[in-house]
C-alpha cells in the first residue's frame, strides 16, 4: 500500500482522504498519495499558527539563521533526489527540476543570512532630547497559496521570507502537485521550527483555499495564480483587512530587431516561448518582429521548434516534458483551434503527440500572421503556444508590446544601446530583458509586474520584506 503524505498541523502530521499525485509523463504511475484537508483542519492550523505567533515573532535571530540553513543544506544536498520528484509530477525536465530544486535551496539561504541582517533605522527628533526608531516587525499568521508551475521554487519564495521576518505560516500547495512543496515542510520541521510555526493544508481550493480566504485569522496573503483567483483572493483580504500580494497573468512580449543576431534571437525566444513547457507566467507568448528580420527569423525559429525534442520529463535526451494535466492539455489545443479559425497561420507544431508512455505531451506550436487583436495575442494560454507579429520597426514593436492588460515581463533583442536604454525605460512591465529570455530570474533580486500581472510589494530579495513586515516608529524620551 501507498504511504499517505499527511498535513502538518501544530507540529502533528494529521491524516484524511488520500488523493493520488500522478506523473503526467506516464500516466500510470502514482508518484504519491496526499491527504486533503478539510475546512476545519484548514482552522485548525490557522489557529495553530495564530498561538505560535507570540513566541516565534520574538525569537532569536541565530535561531531564525540555523533553521533556515539547515533547511537549505538538506535541499542541496537533496537535490538530484527532490529534482526527480518534482519532474514527475510536474512534467518539467530533470534538468530544470534540478535547477529549480537549486533555486529553492538558493533561496533558503539567501533568507538565512537576511535573519541576520535585521536592521532599522534611529534619527534624531525635530524635538531636543527625543531619539526616533524606525523597526520592521512581522505582520502575523501568513496565508500562502502557490501553483502547480514552479512547486518548490515558489513556496521556498514565499515561506522564506515569511519565516525569516517572524511570521507564522499556513501554507495550500496546488492540489496537482503536492510533494515538492511537502517534502521543504517536512524539511524545515525537522530542522527544528516550533510546533505551530509552519502549518501545511493540502487540498482542493474550494475547501481549503475557502477556508483561508474567509478566516479573519489571517494578517496576509501571498498568492500566485489565475487572475480570476486572485480577485477573489483580493476582495476577501479587502474584506478583512488584510495584507495581500498578488502574483498572476502574464502575455508577454519578446521583440527582435533588424539588428538583431539572428542566433540570439532564434535562442531567446525558442527558451522563453516553449521550455518548461511554455508553462511559466514570464513566458514569451508574443514575439514582435520588425520586417527586415522578419523572414529570417521565422524560417530558422520553424527549424529550432520543429526539432524540439518532446518526450518523458526524466528522460536525458528531453528537452521539453509533457503538459501538466489534461485539462491543460484540452486548454492549450482549444486555443491552437481558436488561432487557426482567427486567421492566424499555424507554421509548426500543434499536435498532441504519442509516447512510449501515456501522457500529456505537445508539440511546441509557433503562428505567424497573428495580429495583436487575437485571442491568442490577448489572452494567457499557459502552454508551449507562441505568436509572431510582424510589426515596420522599433515604434511599432514597443507599442504593440505594452498593448496589453498584463505587465510581468518584457524581452528585446537588439545590438543597439539605444534602442535597448530606450525599451529599459519605457516598456511597461515589472521586468525587462536585453537578450536575454523574458522567463529566467535571480533569487536575489525583485520579481513581480504591472497592471494585471501583479497586485503588492514585489516578491524575492531584500524587496520581500515590504510584504513580510510592518513599519513600527518610536519615539523616546532620553530623560
Amino acid at each position: 500500500m501507498t504511504e499517505l503524505h499527511k498535513n502538518l498541523i501544530d507540529g502533528e502530521w494529521v491524516g484524511g482522504e488520500g488523493a493520488e499525485n500522478i506523473n503526467p509523463s506516464n500516466t500510470a504511475e502514482v508518484v504519491g498519495v496526499y491527504a486533503r484537508a478539510t475546512a476545519q483542519q484548514t482552522l485548525d492550523a490557522i489557529a495553530a499558527a495564530r498561538a505560535a505567533f507570540p513566541a516565534w515573532s520574538r525569537s532569536g535571530i541565530l535561531q531564525r539563521w540555523e533553521i533556515l540553513s539547515k533547511t537549505a543544506h538538506e535541499i542541496f544536498a537533496r537535490k538530484a533526489e527532490l529534482g526527480d520528484l518534482l519532474s514527475r509530477e510536474e512534467g518539467k525536465t530533470l534538468a530544470e527540476g534540478i535547477g529549480e530544486v537549486t533555486r529553492a535551496g538558493q533561496i533558503f539561504e539567501f533568507f538565512a543570512g537576511e535573519a541576520l541582517r535585521l536592521s532599522g533605522e534611529s534619527v534624531p527628533s525635530v524635538r531636543p532630547g527625543i531619539g526616533v526608531e524606525m523597526t520592521r516587525e512581522a505582520i502575523g499568521v501568513v496565508g500562502i497559496i502557490t501553483p502547480w508551475n514552479f512547486p518548490i521554487a515558489i513556496p521556498a519564495w514565499k515561506v522564506a521570507p515569511a519565516l525569516c521576518y517572524g511570521n507564522t505560516v499556513v501554507i495550500k500547495p496546488a492540489d496537482l502537485v503536492p510533494g515538492s512543496t511537502w517534502a521543504i515542510v517536512d524539511i524545515l520541521q525537522r530542522a527544528g521550527l516550533p510546533k505551530g510555526v509552519l502549518n501545511l493544508v493540502m487540498g482542493k481550493g474550494s475547501v481549503v483555499g475557502q477556508a483561508m480566504l474567509d478566516s479573519r485569522d489571517l494578517a496576509g496573503m501571498t498568492f500566485t495564480g489565475s487572475v480570476g483567483t486572485g480577485r477573489r483572493v483580493a476582495e476577501s483580504s479587502v474584506r478583512h483587512m488584510r495584507k495581500f500580494q498578488l502574483e498572476m497573468g502574464g502575455k508577454n512580449p519578446t521583440i527582435v530587431l533588424d539588428d538583431a543576431d539572428l542566433k540570439v534571437a532564434v535562442e531567446t525566444v525558442a527558451q522563453s516561448a516553449f521550455f518548461s513547457t511554455g508553462q511559466r507566467c514570464t513566458a514569451t507568448s508574443r514575439v514582435i518582429v520588425t520586417e527586415g528580420i522578419h523572414d529570417a527569423f521565422v524560417d530558422a525559429l520553424c527549424e529550432r521548434t520543429k526539432n524540439l525534442r518532446v518526450g518523458n520529463a526524466v528522460a536525458k535526451e528531453t528537452e521539453i516534458g509533457p503538459v501538466v494535466d489534461a485539462g491543460q492539455l484540452k486548454q492549450d489545443l482549444d486555443y491552437i483551434d481558436i488561432g487557426q479559425k482567427e486567421g492566424a497561420r499555424l507554421r509548426v507544431g500543434g499536435q498532441r503527440l504519442n509516447r512510449e508512455t501515456e501522457g500529456f505531451f505537445l508539440q511546441p506550436a509557433l503562428f505567424t500572421e497573428v495580429s495583436n487583436q487575437m485571442r491568442i495575442a490577448r489572452e494567457e494560454i499557459f502552454g508551449p503556444v507562441a505568436a509572431v507579429i510582424r510589426v515596420k520597426d522599433y515604434e511599432e514593436a514597443l507599442s504593440v508590446a505594452n498593448d496589453t492588460e498584463f505587465g510581468l515581463s518584457a524581452g528585446i533583442v537588439t545590438t543597439s544601446l539605444k534602442y535597448a536604454t530606450h525599451f529599459k525605460r519605457n516598456a511597461e512591465a515589472g521586468m525587462v530583458m536585453v537578450n536575454v529570455p523574458t522567463a529566467g530570474v535571480d533569487f536575489h533580486v525583485p520579481f513581480g509586474g504591472r497592471k494585471g500581472s501583479s497586485y503588492g510589494p514585489k516578491e524575492q530579495g531584500r524587496y520581500a520584506a515590504e510584504f513580510f513586515t510592518q513599519v513600527k516608529t518610536a519615539y523616546t524620551a532620553a530623560g
